[in-house]
């Protein structure tokens, strides 16, 4: 859903509901008709990777807010598309009954019963991270993709970011020895103050969840299992009230204690000069060290900066997540995010989010057990 009207989407999120069972897929086609939920900032970015992809036709469009749905449509259409246009997910997946597959991408509190509405008809679901608002909600989720038909995929594109996605395999094949620590960061500037529910914690989960899920993935996939226990601070100490009504934090900083002896540092920050620090990802080992977003790493003692080998090195995490999202849904081939490790790494967030909220040490088995 576009993104620049708070009371649309507390309506919308009013309004929509969650559906009961799991029924039959579509049937496998060559060409993939697509459908988008949401094409406002994030939305209409991936709808254009999306229809980049070979053998796809974007057949419907479905947003609230009336700008976003006419924007949306005339960019589908001027690349050879004719989608019929929606305001209401549920009209639309009701009278589409020859779609594929469905992308979600709009505010997370309306993962839950977007997801469920569009396994419930049978389609294949793409849905923008993180994949719920709480550990109930991925609950649900997944225990749906368990018993559906269609193929769910999560939107942790760093996942298919070449250089990254070489970095974790060789991290998991080894390179680095036993994994011993990993330091991640995101220092930036704001959030982008013309989409109002990412500065309302309850709708977006504040950033540690809706934001930071996608460096915390890629650890957890270099690790391999979930956290012991996480503790952490955090708050808003230079925009307070800017924007107006601001819930979300500007900073914090998590530790999450994993099995092994494993530890993970993470820290987020929204008032960092241009160019001062950025974002940084980086696995600790016993033979070496490595950077993800480059793949390139060290060995323990040398000087030496050693470049990993990446397959299209130049390519686009965007579009090669749809791509894949695609080929699965074509093929019914396990995704590489699907529900299970988008549970975990979603989870992860939460465990941080609840530590830092409520001031204390969270377990696992506390959240989990919940």
């Amino acid at each position: 859903m576009n993104s620049s009207s708070p009371a649309s989407r507390r309506g919308f999120l009013a309004g929509a509901v969650a559906a009961p069972a799991i029924l039959s897929a579509q049937p496998s086609s060559k060409k993939i008709r697509v459908a988008y939920i949401g094409v406002g900032n994030r939305g209409s970015y991936t709808m254009g990777h999306t229809m980049n992809v070979e053998g796809v036709d974007l057949a419907a469009i479905c947003d609230l807010n009336p700008e976003a749905l006419k924007k949306g449509g005339a960019a589908a259409e001027a690349k050879g598309n004719k989608p019929r246009l929606f305001t209401d997910y549920r009209k639309m997946i009701e009278e589409m009954k020859d779609i594929d597959a469905i992308v979600i991408a709009t505010p997370t509190k309306a993962h839950l019963p977007m997801t469920l509405a569009a396994l419930e008809a049978g389609k294949h679901v793409f849905c923008e991270k993180p994949m719920g608002f709480d550990e109930k909600e991925c609950e649900v989720i997944e225990k749906a993709t368990m018993s559906a038909k269609g193929i769910y995929q999560a939107g942790f594109q760093l996942r298919h970011h070449p250089a990254r996605n070489a970095a974790v395999k060789f991290v998991l094949n080894g390179g680095i020895g036993k994994v011993l620590y990993l330091q991640g960061y995101r220092h930036t500037n704001d959030l982008p103050k013309f989409i109002p529910w990412l500065f309302d914690r309850d709708i977006s989960g504040d950033n540690i969840v809706e934001q930071a899920c996608h460096i915390l993935d890629l650890f957890v996939w270099a690790i391999g299992k979930p956290p012991l226990r996480a503790m952490g601070s955090g708050g808003i100490n230079l925009y307070k009230n800017d924007p107006p009504g601001r819930t979300v934090m500007d900073n914090y900083s998590v530790i999450y204690e994993f099995p092994d002896d494993i530890r993970v540092t993470f820290s987020h920050i929204y008032f960092d000069p241009p160019g001062f620090s950025g974002i940084k990802e980086r696995v600790y080992g016993s033979a070496g060290a490595i950077d993800l977003p480059t793949a390139t790493w060290k060995r323990l003692g040398e000087k030496e900066t050693i470049q990993l080998e990446v397959e299209n090195p130049q390519g686009n995490a965007d579009f090669l997540s749809m791509q894949s999202f695609i080929e699965n849904a074509r093929s019914g081939k396990k995704p590489l995010n699907d529900a299970a490790n988008a549970k975990l790494s979603t989870l992860v967030g939460i465990l941080g989010r609840k530590a830092i909220h409520e001031k204390r040490i969270v377990t696992w088995d506390e959240l989990t057990r919940s």
